[in-house]
């Protein structure tokens, strides 16, 4: 594993915007609130602005959930791993310009950019997934891999990792790729830990996807 090779990560940071997915966001950051109980870690909520972000669209009859940016894009802090949920609100080019600027800035920084479900068109838009292999939402996609043309894109895969940036499928895939990512980073045991913690089974094998 390249992964124990060197530090672990320890400073994180999620995008949030207008519309995005829950699971896609609390999800992988569920296993890193768990993670933190026994090696602290920094965390970063990251917005346009500082109002408040809400997964609600505005549909009749919709619900949703709202949370509160620690930082905006303007005053992120140091990151090491950044991570972008896909959402319907992404559908919106206007939703998804400051954040393609925002990646555009950070990702020299970074050491890892991860993605979950239509997160990887945000990317794609920024021009970073040009020429590497990349996944996502298998029920979006024609419309994401229209997004990228310049993309590799892969429809049976649960994750995929191109050098530093890993991508995954739908929704609950964000949950996969976070405990691979966690077994990269911080070994076999550790993810298996907080697995099992969450009572969730984890997806060992990134080319499984049923929902392709």
């Amino acid at each position: 594993m390249s992964a124990l090779a060197e530090k672990p990560p320890t400073k994180y940071g999620v995008v949030v915007f207008p519309g995005f997915q829950a699971l896609d966001v609390f999800g992988p950051v569920d296993a890193l609130n768990n993670y933190s109980q026994t090696a602290p870690l920094e965390f970063a909520l990251l917005a346009a602005t500082m109002d408040p972000v809400s997964t609600k669209l505005a549909q009749p009859g919709a619900i949703g959930q709202s949370v509160v940016p620690t930082h905006t894009f303007d005053d992120c802090p140091d990151l090491e791993v950044l991570l972008v949920p896909g959402g319907v609100g992404n559908r919106d080019p206007a939703v998804r310009a400051p954040i393609v600027e925002f990646l555009k800035r950070i990702y020299p920084k970074l050491r890892f950019l991860l993605t979950v479900c239509t997160g990887s068109v945000i990317v794609a838009e920024s021009g970073l997934l040009d020429g590497r292999r990349a996944t996502s939402n298998k029920r979006s996609w024609d419309w994401a891999i229209s997004q990228g043309p310049n993309v590799q894109w892969v429809r049976q895969a649960r994750w995929v990792v191109d050098g530093n940036i890993w991508t995954s499928s739908g929704v609950s895939a964000g949950i996969d790729l976070m405990f691979a990512f966690i077994k990269d980073q911080y070994g076999e045991e550790t993810s298996k830990r907080l697995a099992d913690k969450a009572e969730y089974v984890r997806n060992p094998d990134s080319g499984v996807d049923p929902f392709a």
